[in-house]
């Protein structure tokens, strides 16, 4: 997940030097859906006993990414981050794209990132999630109809459905224009670089084939016979 964060601020240096407008959607997929609600352990605890070597082993696996997350400006905690279920979080997503369309949603995304990786809050707690999404200005009683019911669990599923039928395996995974694949921590230049095809895909210029018999402002040239 620390991957996903990098990822993304890559994905803006791009996004700041490309000319033309790009709408940036963030669909679901859970790397972990069977987390649990309640905090019971840290990333780097889980880590550490899922691959062995304990709490020492899953910090060392998380500080190898954080150093390279550091040379972009960003200063992580990710070893003290909950280990919790994010279905709820993504169901706030969609609700918030719903409601106030990608930028809503982008701010979304940004405030969950933030208080998951650096502030190591609990995202599965339903009292900081309304906090956060009341913060960037989702409506506090669309807040509480999300929260309280399970609207919008069949497009966090389907989501993930469709990232596997794209080829997605993990996060990050960045599809553009349908046409273009992007997995793992690539440089903002892949990014600029894959932004470019696409854009020159989508809007082929036009070859001209000039004929000896166009009419222009100053009249028609008429060819010699």
């Amino acid at each position: 997940m620390l991957l996903r964060l990098l990822r993304k601020r890559r994905l803006e240096k791009a996004l700041a030097t490309f000319p033309h407008e790009v709408e940036v959607v963030w669909r679901s997929y859970q790397l972990d859906p069977g987390s649990p609600k309640d905090a019971v352990d840290t990333v780097g605890d889980y880590l550490g006993r899922k691959y062995g070597g304990g709490p020492e082993a899953g910090r060392a696996m998380i500080d190898r990414v954080e150093a390279v997350a550091a040379e972009e400006g960003m200063i992580w905690r990710h070893s003290q981050s909950l280990r919790v279920n994010t279905l709820d979080a993504h169901r706030l997503l969609h609700a918030a794209l719903a409601d106030g369309g990608p930028k809503l949603q982008g701010d979304l995304k940004e405030a969950l990132l933030k208080a998951y990786f650096v502030d190591t809050r609990n995202v599965a707690d339903h009292g900081v999630l309304a906090e956060i999404a009341a913060e960037v200005g989702l409506d506090a009683g669309r807040i509480r109809e999300v929260l309280g019911s399970v609207v919008y669990t069949d497009e966090v599923w389907n989501d993930q459905q469709t990232a596997a039928s794209l080829g997605a395996t993990g996060v990050p995974f960045y599809v553009i224009d349908r046409a273009y694949g992007i997995a793992g921590a690539e440089s903002a230049e892949v990014f600029s670089n894959v932004l470019r095809q696409a854009w020159e895909a989508s809007h082929p210029s036009l070859q001209m084939v000039q004929a000896d018999d166009s009419c222009g402002p100053d009249g028609c040239v008429v060819p010699q016979r």
